[in-house]
């Protein structure tokens, strides 16, 4: 089972089968157009447009399921019913499929599940039991064939859901789950964004924190994995309401319901339990299932500080200033963070949400371990240094597009890349030899760095470059020289306080613009642009003081008079151009 933010749509080559139910009492009969038809022997109404002509006089009636005779009613649905899309009628399976089940909802339908968990046909299903749902497809259209209801069929490119862990289809299915009601929470969070006291950088970025929060859907917080946080929840078949009571009676964090006739289930952390307060008499079960990730990752700011106990680090880090973090998980951490934090906390966790561009591969895909895409920065370190990734790195935060980097690899004799390729991120192949890179000018071929595998000791690596980090290297590079040029004219020099009356043009020049890139990267950096100072500071340092103030003030430090006040303020640009830096 996964969750909905944890599933992506794809176009597959599929089928669309026209069939028609028979209408009770009436020689008519309605047809229907569906991608599934398997899900048939779960309908439990057909749906049509309430202004739709053709079937007015339908609403109401019954019409019986082929397969299995059962019999469900014609329902009127504007908000499920297209009128102009293919027969205008639709089957309803609120079981499987989440329109259907919203439109079940709001017509009072049943909901038949028709699937096992591992995706064959469940004892609902009579003659298709045990079958899998791709095998019950195919019997369903041969049988409905038989019986004179099938229509026709179409090939079509039809939008699938798939799991983004397995790539694999998945199918909508009904099952128990916890789930945290949001209305109250969501409207909290809510203001604390419509009140300012959570700004984002950019601003337009709440738009996508808030219109998600005003659907206030539940969230569902339960998950089926052998990872994770156990739910705290205990289950006990022999208790009591006034057993719970008694046994956990004035504990804040300790709350109880009664699930069925038969069950008791409590909520307490494992702690509470180790008491033992009801007794021996009584068996306590914690239930099986774990906390979403992103439900323990949003008690973050305040569970990580000591919460739920009062201590001063708690009272002196929380709320934080800011937090830095992708577009992608605004409505999977950063909102959920804020709605914990307000409702355990009673205060927001951050002031400011800092949103930047993701960096994707070369190709356009998000890094990530299972694709084996990501790019080791010790490589990158080792081939430019940590100062100049740092600034590249920094050039990159801008506030719109996500960033590709394209990588090669270096052969570690000649120097020559290689590009990579698409092939150079797959996996090893179980219990075969380590891949190797050939180098087309040496002839050479080395293991490569990969997160699949670690090269083999003793061998030479190539390893990972990108031209793109040229661009930090090369002004560490031009900084670098602009620094060594002032250390080795310093001879003499004696720090003192310079009359202003001594400055000479290029000086009131180059500190009037230094003045001026300082005020310019306080202003962006409190904005959180980190590409506008990266190129303000990049700029000032390259074009005004390396290529001309420099060079401006070569003959003043060759002369001995004019010397002390050159060295002067060469030290004082220099000292504040690294400052802005740091």
């Amino acid at each position: 089972r996964v969750a909905d933010d944890e599933v992506f749509s794809e176009d597959i080559a599929g089928q669309f089968w026209t069939f028609q139910y028979p209408v009770v009492g009436s020689e008519e009969r309605i047809s229907f157009s569906t991608t599934r038809p398997e899900t048939m022997l779960g309908d439990t109404a057909v749906c049509v447009h309430p202004s739709d002509e053709r079937y007015t006089h339908l609403v109401g009636k019954f019409v019986r399921i082929p397969l299995n005779g059962r019999e469900i009613p014609i329902i009127a649905d504007a908000l499920l019913a297209d009128k102009d899309l293919g027969t205008g009628a639709v089957k309803v399976t609120p079981a499987h499929d989440p329109n259907d089940y919203a439109c079940g909802l709001r017509n009072d339908l049943e909901q038949i599940n028709i699937l096992n968990p591992d995706g064959t046909m469940n004892d609902a299903t009579g003659e298709y039991e045990g079958l899998d749902r791709y095998a019950a497809r195919k019997k369903v259209v041969e049988d409905m064939e038989k019986l004179g209801f099938f229509i026709e069929v179409e090939d079509r490119q039809i939008p699938v859901k798939h799991s983004d862990r397995s790539k694999t289809p998945i199918e909508p299915y009904l099952s128990d789950q916890w789930f945290v009601k949001m209305d109250t929470l969501a409207q909290s969070a809510i203001d604390a964004v419509d009140d300012g006291r959570v700004r984002f950088f950019p601003s337009r970025y709440s738009k996508t924190y808030l219109d998600w929060l005003k659907e206030k859907r539940d969230w569902c917080i339960s998950r089926q994995l052998w990872w994770g946080h156990r739910i705290p929840i205990w289950y006990c078949d022999t208790c009591s309401e006034d057993d719970l009571k008694l046994a956990f009676a004035d504990r804040y964090d300790v709350d109880y319901r009664r699930d069925d006739e038969d069950t008791c289930w409590l909520i307490c952390s494992e702690t509470d339990l180790a008491g033992d307060e009801l007794g021996a008499a009584h068996k306590l079960t914690q239930d099986e299932d774990v906390l979403d990730t992103w439900f323990s990752s949003a008690l973050w700011p305040h569970a990580t500080l000591g919460w739920p106990d009062k201590n001063p680090d708690l009272d002196y880090f929380y709320p934080g200033s800011v937090l830095i973090t992708s577009r992608d998980i605004i409505t999977l951490w950063v909102a959920r963070m804020v709605l914990t934090g307000l409702y355990n906390m009673e205060d927001i966790p951050f002031k400011h949400v800092c949103i930047h561009p993701k960096i994707l591969d070369g190709f356009g895909q998000t890094m990530s371990k299972s694709k084996g895409n990501g790019v080791d920065p010790m490589d990158l370190i080792d081939k430019y240094g940590v100062d100049a990734v740092r600034f590249t790195i920094a050039s990159f935060a801008g506030e719109t597009q996500d960033v590709r980097l394209p990588v090669g690899y270096e052969d570690p004799e000649t120097g020559e890349v290689v590009p990579q390729t698409l092939e150079h991120q797959t996996t090893t192949p179980s219990g075969g030899a380590k891949p190797r890179i050939k180098f087309p000018k040496s002839g050479k071929s080395y293991q490569y760095t990969s997160p699949w595998f670690d090269p083999d000791p003793g061998e030479k690596v190539a390893r990972i470059v990108s031209e793109r980090f040229e661009y930090g290297r090369n002004f560490c590079n031009k900084l670098w020289n602009a620094s060594r040029f002032a250390m080795l004219n310093l001879e003499g020099y004696t720090p003192a306080p310079l009359a202003e009356s001594d400055l000479t043009m290029e000086d009131r020049w180059i500190l009037s613009r230094l003045s001026t890139v300082a005020e310019e990267m306080t202003t962006v950096l409190n904005r959180y642009q980190f590409d506008v100072a990266t190129r303000a500071i990049r700029d000032f340092t390259w074009n005004e003081f390396c290529d001309w103030y420099l060079e401006m003030i070569k003959p003043r430090l060759w002369d001995e008079e004019q010397k002390p006040a050159a060295q002067r303020v060469l030290v004082g640009v220099l000292d504040a151009l690294l400052r802005l830096l740091l």
